[in-house]
């Protein structure tokens, strides 16, 4: 069966809102999510895509051990900054669903991790939306534009 894929706006939400970075202290959530956690989640998630257009139906996977290596770094980076927006630097003054958040970004990373090791294109892409559902339910709760002081500071939203 062929999939759509429907990543196309996760750019723009995540630029906004989700930011990465274990060596990255001093940079605010926005710089982290715009700087490391968006990137990363775009290398996993161009990784496989179903695409119709008018020229047709194309499918996109990795198709090197170099390709499918690249697919499963980005999801052990992704375990990473996980791990990193629960530090006190962006956790403090932030609800206790943040660090559930924090949590579920790291253990479906850990699904993405296992799906680009058994090199199944369907589970990466199943994951992929994992990860994109995980990411907007954190931005309906600190939405991008709205839920950060503008100073950066990782104060309450």
């Amino acid at each position: 069966m062929r999939k759509t894929r429907v990543f196309a706006i996760t750019a723009t939400l995540l630029a906004a809102g989700c930011n990465q970075g274990a060596e990255a202290p001093g940079q605010t959530i926005q710089q982290l999510m715009a700087d490391q956690v968006q990137p990363t989640a775009e290398i996993y998630w161009d990784s496989v895509q179903y695409i119709s257009d008018e020229a047709g139906e194309h499918e996109i996977f990795p198709k090197t051990d170099a390709e499918w290596q690249r697919t499963r770094d980005a999801a052990t980076k992704l375990i990473e900054l996980a791990e990193v927006m629960k530090t006190p630097a962006y956790a403090d003054g932030r609800g206790e669903d943040w660090i559930q958040f924090s949590n579920s970004l790291a253990e479906v990373g850990k699904r993405a991790e296992q799906a680009a090791d058994e090199r199944s294109r369907d589970k990466v892409f199943e994951v992929g939306g994992t990860i994109y559902n995980v990411c907007t339910a954190c931005h309906q709760v600190y939405p991008p534009a709205e839920g950060f002081p503008e100073d950066g500071s990782a104060g309450t939203a």
